[in-house]
């Protein structure tokens, strides 16, 4: 019985993200390909980054250089244009599957925006928004997982409103390889 009840509402969330997921394609501008993928250096599926094929990131096509104090520079702005955790649960269910993730206890995952919100991410466009593990592992032992991705947008957030990096830059960072952008800038 709890098995049908739970294939039950992981079908509900399936048709939901469907339906949603519809509504919303295009809301946002995609990351160029070149950016989204995460280089020869990394595979589609190295411990930390999203399939590029079904997360390539999307830009909010209403943040700009020009808006950047009226936006993402603004206290508060990202809480105005944050979707409801309704929508990002019932997203991380369906694509907790369509991942093929062995492990599918959604406690695991945060449903994380690939290009974030103080960056200018798309809000609700699902090809910004993926399962990431709240841990997953660097070949050579380094954790890294939803908190050190965190540390690096607050990071990149920081350069950005201080005028020190150009927006489309970090986004083109955090939306391609930002494993080896965190590595690379000193684990921040």
């Amino acid at each position: 019985m709890r098995r049908w009840i739970a294939g039950l509402g992981i079908a509900a969330a399936l048709a939901i993200v469907f339906v949603v997921g519809y509504t919303i394609r295009g809301s946002g501008r995609v990351l160029p390909p070149e950016s989204a993928d995460p280089g020869s250096s990394a595979s589609p599926r190295r411990a930390g980054l999203p399939d590029p094929h079904l997360t390539p990131g999307a830009i909010n096509p209403s943040v700009d250089d020009s808006t950047l104090d009226t936006t993402i520079c603004s206290s508060g702005w990202t809480a105005t244009v944050r979707p409801p955790s309704a929508y990002t649960n019932a997203l991380k269910l369906a694509q907790i599957l369509q991942y093929g993730y062995s492990d599918r206890n959604p406690r695991d995952y945060e449903e994380d925006h690939l290009v974030p919100l103080e960056l200018g991410g798309a809000p609700r466009d699902p090809r910004n928004l993926w399962p990431q593990p709240h841990t997953a592992t660097l070949p050579d032992g380094t954790s890294i997982g939803a908190d050190e991705k965190d540390d690096l947008e607050d990071e990149l957030h920081r350069r950005v409103c201080g005028h020190t990096m150009d927006l489309g830059d970090a986004q083109r960072a955090i939306g391609g390889d930002w494993v080896q952008v965190w590595l690379d800038d000193g684990r921040p």
